[in-house]
């Protein structure tokens, strides 16, 4: 498992293109038949990706974890962005479409990963974070999400933001995840822009259409830098760092945090024209 370790926002500034890249962002997580993971020294958040097209893909026990087993000390967040899969948690099935977000507690011993048809496999984003108390395992359908409207056409940030773990909704310890829906026309989200200083984040981007990119830009407000991400995409953005992003087209993305509370509102706000 691939270990990203924390960067100073003085380091940050001195940090060329490739370096960025190779602190930040994490590719190739999504390969058919593979469960891939990464862990971050951020709030020890690990991501995640799994495939699994003809073939059913176990939670593994990285060694670098020290425990029995993946979730032993951990809870995790699911969202399939792919075609209709199962996950089954220690014997128990939760069926899943495209969107459909599953939360497992600490304790769950063993988890799998399948699709329902492997020319139209699942494709699942995976978060975990250390956790202190065992919350029950909940799957919650893009429907029950709450839904927050923002943005609009005139702005090109027209959205619909999908919470699923957070205070109000799934109940953890620390993980916080849901989704952003850019709407026909509409290509920046999280603008104005945020840090959260008691939270890391990560994102994941994806129905990104083929050919198209998105700028995912971070950095303290005064002192940007992006990256150009490609479909299946993900960046560990510090507690330091914005987060946000303007595409070639139209995309979605999952964004996720773990750290101090739950509280989805806990941002500092860092307005357009103080962005350098």
């Amino acid at each position: 498992m691939k270990v990203l370790h924390s960067v100073h926002p003085e380091d940050f500034k001195t940090y060329q293109t490739d370096k960025i890249r190779e602190r930040f962002l994490i590719e190739d997580l999504v390969q058919d038949n593979q469960l891939n993971c990464v862990y971050t020294h951020y709030d020890r958040m690990i991501i995640g990706g799994a495939k699994p097209v003809n073939e059913t893909l176990q939670l593994p026990n990285y060694p670098n974890l020290r425990a029995t087993y993946f979730l032993e000390r951990r809870e995790i967040g699911i969202i399939n962005v792919g075609g209709d899969g199962t996950v089954t948690a220690d014997g128990q099935r939760y069926e899943m479409k495209k969107l459909d977000c599953l939360y497992i507690g600490k304790g769950a011993k063993e988890v799998s990963f399948s699709s329902a048809d492997a020319s139209k496999p699942a494709v699942y984003y995976i978060l975990s974070c250390p956790a202190h108390h065992t919350y029950p395992t909940e799957l919650m359908t893009l429907e029950k999400a709450a839904k927050v409207k923002a943005g609009s056409a005139e702005t090109a940030n027209d959205r619909t933001i999908n919470k699923y773990i957070h205070a109000d909704g799934i109940k953890s310890c620390q993980l916080v995840m849901g989704l952003t829906i850019l709407h026909n026309g509409s290509v920046w989200n999280t603008m104005p822009a945020h840090v959260h200083d008691r939270r890391m984040e990560a994102y994941f981007y994806f129905d990104v259409p083929d050919g198209q990119r998105v700028f995912h830009y971070m950095g303290e407000g005064h002192e940007t830098r992006h990256i150009l991400v490609n479909n299946y995409g993900a960046v560990a953005s510090p507690p330091w760092s914005i987060h946000s992003g303007s595409g070639t087209a139209s995309y979605s993305f999952i964004w996720g945090m773990a750290g101090e509370n739950t509280d989805y509102t806990d941002m500092d706000a860092v307005k357009i024209e103080d962005i350098r």
